[in-house]
Order: structure tokens, then C-alpha cells, then sequence
């Protein structure tokens, strides 16, 4: 039973990690993207976003509680596993460890920006350009932003090459390592993505060579 349990458990936390959490990821960083263009298209992005019916429904029901199974899980994954880097220091064990590591650093992120922005919107502020640029204006907010980013595009890149191993998608050592290699393609590929939507939050200069370019 308890074997059962626990396999359901993890299924279901791997999927979730996918979809909808995942998914919702690469939405959020597409919005972000728009400030590479000026804060009005971010603003647009932003408001559109904000104008979806049942707003709050969704958040729930798609986003808060799938996020908060996936990261509770997540935690009781990563302290009961046993990592034997420092004696094998195989690739898929340090990405193994990685990926848990990546997974704490990404709850504490995640939790401090749902702090910085709905919870400062339930209190009446705006979720705009203005917002953000005030955040992250501050150097020490900005390098946390800049890690806490970087490991959750991390974290859903590796996530998604477990994924596929453990719903049986990539089967065999020739399949798993050419998934590497994209996912691997995909974590830099969102990364930039992500990273220049920060430059793009302080740096009004870089948004204007991003646009020229």
C-alpha cells in the first residue's frame, strides 16, 4: 500500500511539475519578455493577463495548489534522497542533485515574488512596468532575481527530462541522452529569455538595443 502510495505520489508530482506548473513557467516568462520591448508592452502583456475571467479561480486551480503539492513533495523528495555525487559524480547524478537543489532555491524564489507582487497587489498596488523596475532596482533583489530565475527554468528543463524517462516516453540510453541535449538547448534558450526581461526591467538602454537589434 505504501509502495502504491508513494508511486502515485511521485507520478503525480512529476506531472504536475509539467502541467500545469511548467507550463504556466514559460507563459509568465513570455509576459516578462515583453519589458525587452518597452514598459507599455509589458504593461499590455500584463493587463491582459490580469483581465482573464475568473482570474482568481485560475490562479488557484491552475497555478497555487498544483505549485504548492509539487513543492511540498518536492521537499520531502529531496531530504529523504540519498546523493552520492561526491562518490560517482556521474552526470545524471548531479543533475539529479541539482535538480532538488534547484528545487529549494526555486520555492524560497517563488514564495518571495508572490510576496513582492500579489500580495502587494491584494494590498492596492499595481502590477506594471513601474512595480517591477522598483524591485529590482535594488542590486542585491536583482542577483537574487537573476538566481532564483535561473534555477527555476533549471529545474523545469532537467524536470522535463525526467519527465519523459519516468512516464516512459524516452526509453533506452540512446533516446535519454539525445533528450539531454535538447533539454540542455531549452534551459539556455529560456534562460536568456528570462534573463534579458530582467536587464530589461533597470536597463532602458538595453531595451533599445534589443529593439535595434
Amino acid at each position: 500500500m505504501m509502495a502504491t502510495t508513494h508511486y502515485f505520489n511521485r507520478k503525480l508530482h512529476s506531472l504536475l511539475g509539467i502541467i500545469p506548473v511548467g507550463v504556466f513557467l514559460l507563459i509568465h516568462l513570455t509576459v516578462n519578455y515583453q519589458a525587452t520591448k518597452g514598459p507599455e508592452a509589458f504593461n499590455s502583456a500584463a493587463g491582459f493577463m490580469e483581465s482573464l475571467p475568473y482570474l482568481a479561480v485560475l490562479e488557484w486551480v491552475l497555478i497555487f495548489l498544483p505549485l504548492l503539492y509539487h513543492a511540498i513533495y518536492g521537499l520531502y523528495v529531496a531530504f529523504q534522497a540519498k546523493h552520492n555525487v561526491n562518490n560517482y559524480g556521474y552526470f545524471r547524478n548531479v543533475m539529479f542533485f541539482l535538480q532538488r537543489m534547484t528545487g529549494i532555491v526555486t520555492l524560497i524564489f517563488v514564495g518571495w515574488h508572490v510576496w513582492e507582487t500579489r500580495v502587494q497587489m491584494a494590498l492596492g498596488a499595481e502590477l506594471n512596468y513601474e512595480l517591477m523596475a522598483n524591485i529590482l532596482k535594488n542590486n542585491w533583489a536583482f542577483v537574487f532575481y537573476l538566481v532564483g530565475v535561473i534555477s527555476a527554468v533549471f529545474h523545469f528543463a532537467n524536470g522535463m527530462w525526467s519527465f519523459l524517462v519516468s512516464w516512459g516516453i524516452t526509453i533506452g540510453p540512446r533516446a535519454q541522452r539525445i533528450s539531454s541535449y535538447v533539454w540542455m538547448v531549452v534551459f539556455v534558450a529560456v534562460s536568456i529569455i528570462a534573463v534579458s526581461a530582467l536587464f530589461a526591467f533597470v536597463n532602458p538602454v538595453y531595451v533599445e538595443q534589443v529593439n535595434l537589434g
